[in-house]
């Protein structure tokens, strides 16, 4: 181990730039956070709107709509602590800073979307043995309200949401919000013209089946980077192979790819070389091979293949 520990060290020292990536993270824009604070103050408002036009109205799928502005507004605030959080610069205790915190975030606000569909399918199915009649009117127009503020925070968030998961999570609940208010505006407009009170439950239904699949899939996202899996659509086998194409390597093992953030991918290899081989030059080509398959930070250990011999075994995560 202390021999192809060695040859790491000095591949690092000795390929300068070539080296492909650099340990300290690079700093994030405001971008991210100033787009999260425009659509928690909207949020926040149109929530206000919704749970008092509810109330007046009757309106259950408008109730609906705005627990889930609620949600939005809950899940908002906590992707904004998480970026402030996730900005705070690496420590001897936390040597890959806490971009980590933003998934948590993203787990947390997916969790919570979940609950709440459970909880507007109870109460719309409690609706269908006591209906109540509904106000289609005010209904219809704070509903378009609604709309219209959840597109505006839709579109703030979209600029974003390839830079952080914890931003998708943020612009997902927005997004079912605003199909939310459609759903709303059309449940109005059934009611209105036909005065067929059932349309508001079943909008509320419909709210909860567009919410659950779009909340389990960033959910199963998430844990996915918790348990630092390889990230979707990272190939292993393409990636394995890469390496071992590259000249002068004999074999690799101990391959490992995961993500800290959601985004960005990391890699950790041990390259085995031919003997009386130059490190440095494999220990460059297998970087650039990484790169090219969008993988900027790796950490490669180059060896000879009497070093397992002389060494012992490793053990193997």
């Amino acid at each position: 181990m202390e021999y192809g520990s060695r040859q790491h060290s000095q591949g690092h020292a000795g390929h300068g730039a070539d080296h492909g990536h650099h340990h300290h993270h690079a700093p994030p824009t405001d971008a991210p956070l100033r787009a999260l604070a425009v659509a928690l103050v909207i949020t926040a408002v149109v929530f206000v709107a919704e749970l008092v036009g509810g109330w007046v109205t009757g309106s259950m799928a408008l109730m609906a709509d705005a627990m889930h502005m609620l949600s939005d507004a809950a899940g908002l605030i906590i992707a904004v602590v998480a970026v402030l959080v996730g900005r705070r610069t690496t420590t001897a205790a936390a040597t890959f800073g806490y971009r980590r915190v933003e998934v948590l975030a993203a787990l947390v606000n997916a969790a919570t979307v979940l609950l709440i569909s459970i909880w507007i399918v109870v109460e719309a199915v409690r609706r269908l043995s006591a209906p109540v009649d509904v106000t289609a009117g005010p209904m219809m127009l704070i509903a378009a309200v609604g709309f219209a503020a959840n597109a505006a925070s839709a579109l703030v968030l979209a600029r974003q949401r390839g830079n952080s998961i914890n931003v998708r999570g943020a612009f997902l609940h927005v997004l079912v919000d605003m199909l939310g208010s459609v759903a709303v505006l059309v449940a109005g407009a059934v009611i209105y013209f036909t005065g067929w009170q059932a349309a508001d439950v079943i909008s509320s239904l419909l709210i909860a089946a567009l919410v659950l699949p779009r909340a389990w899939q960033l959910m199963s996202q998430s844990a996915r980077v918790l348990l630092e899996q390889v990230p979707h659509g990272v190939d292993t086998r393409a990636v394995s192979e890469c390496l071992r194409a590259v000249p002068g390597v004999v074999d690799i093992h101990d391959l490992h790819l995961w993500s800290l953030d959601g985004t960005s991918v990391l890699a950790s290899a041990h390259v085995v070389v031919g003997e009386g081989a130059d490190p440095g030059p494999a220990l460059r080509a297998a970087q650039r091979e990484l790169r090219r398959r969008g993988i900027e930070h790796s950490t490669i250990q180059i060896e000879y293949p009497g070093h397992v011999a002389v060494e012992g075994p490793e053990n193997v995560c």
